[in-house]
């Protein structure tokens, strides 16, 4: 899918090793704070010998299990090798704190990109953010990973100003083999698939249900299972309950409620994949230039009230405890929000 304007990787492949027993302070110089979360802070820092700007996320470990995770983040991260994706530079483990050196990311949430004054919201604008999310999606799935926590906050913008994203965050990412059965209980209600909801088996459909998600929210900016407590929005998702009868849809293509409905359904099998999403007719690069769709100025304004609703509150990943059908945030099982901090 590369262009002849792709961005290239922000630095040459690195083989990371987790660094034991080593400051990082020793290798970086530490700036100024850029976000911070339930688990850790995000700096900005600069590496002493290249001057090279970068992102130092530490994260508290006070159990072994903590630290594994973050080790399995940082093993998953070394495959991932992709310009669509948050890249891993380093990686230190001092005591029980590690510290995850990323690629600094500067342009912000894509949420909050798009609903800037200066940014006109159009129907083509969005075929361009979800053709990149879906290549960045391709690319971890054809590496056997799964995202499991695709969502808003987890796209950013690499500048403030290009159109050019990156998915950020593997924190909850697990490697997948199609063989064995993988059952998990976490995830962001109004994002989450089916599956996960009912643990049930997941697979590469799940992270496309997020995607699809993802699509509804770009061009309405609504969210199409939320309910007014988590529980009734995981019962709307369950059902895969939606529809497309707001006045946001009005102006949108009948091809993009195509593509939004084969990846929303209940069927994890049935669901496109990335590789699908990319061959699908709203996504393909059409040879000649289109006319100027409809500025989405219903869609900005309700974009507007969907970012301000999910700034109120801490989106930690959560976890689904079902016998009671409560989610609740795990301590244990998502020691890596933080790097959503990233576009803080």
């Amino acid at each position: 899918m590369k262009t002849s304007n792709e961005v290239q990787l922000s630095f040459p492949y690195r083989d990371v090793q987790i660094k034991r027993g080593l400051d990082p302070k020793e290798e970086y110089d530490l700036q100024e704070e850029l976000g911070r979360g339930k688990f850790g802070i995000v700096y900005r820092c600069t590496e002493k010998t290249s001057n090279l700007c970068l992102a130092a996320k530490y994260i508290t470990c006070p159990k072994k299990e903590d630290r594994r995770n973050v080790e399995r983040e940082v093993d998953i991260m070394r495959s991932l090798q992709h310009p669509r994706l948050i890249q891993l530079y380093d990686a230190f483990e001092n005591g029980k704190v590690m510290c995850v050196i990323l690629e600094l990311i500067e342009g912000g949430e894509l949420f909050e990109r798009v609903i800037d004054d200066d940014f006109i919201l159009t129907e083509k604008s969005c075929t361009i953010f979800m053709r990149q999310i879906c290549e960045g999606v391709d690319f971890i799935h054809k590496q056997r990973i799964l995202h499991l926590d695709m969502k808003p906050e987890n796209i950013l913008c690499l500048t403030k100003t290009g159109n050019r994203i990156k998915i950020i965050d593997f924190g909850l990412a697990r490697r997948f083999d199609p063989d064995k059965k993988l059952q998990v209980l976490f995830g962001t209600p109004e994002f989450v698939a089916p599956e996960v909801v009912n643990y049930d088996a997941i697979g590469y459909g799940t992270d496309m249900w997020s995607v699809g998600v993802i699509c509804y929210v770009l061009l309405s900016g609504l969210s199409p299972f939320m309910g007014a407590t988590d529980p009734q929005t995981m019962a709307n998702v369950t059902i895969a309950k939606y529809d497309f009868d707001d006045e946001a849809f009005n102006e949108i293509s009948d091809t993009a409620k195509d593509f939004i409905r084969k990846l929303l359904l209940k069927d994890m099998t049935k669901r496109m994949s990335a590789e699908d999403c990319l061959n699908h007719e709203w996504l393909k690069r059409k040879k000649k230039i289109i006319a100027r769709t409809p500025s989405m100025e219903v869609t900005k304004d309700n974009l507007k009230l969907f970012v301000e609703r999910w700034n109120e509150h801490p989106n930690s990943p959560y976890v689904f405890d079902k016998s009671s059908q409560v989610i609740m945030p795990d301590q244990d099982d998502c020691p890596t929000s933080p790097a959503s901090s990233l576009a803080k």
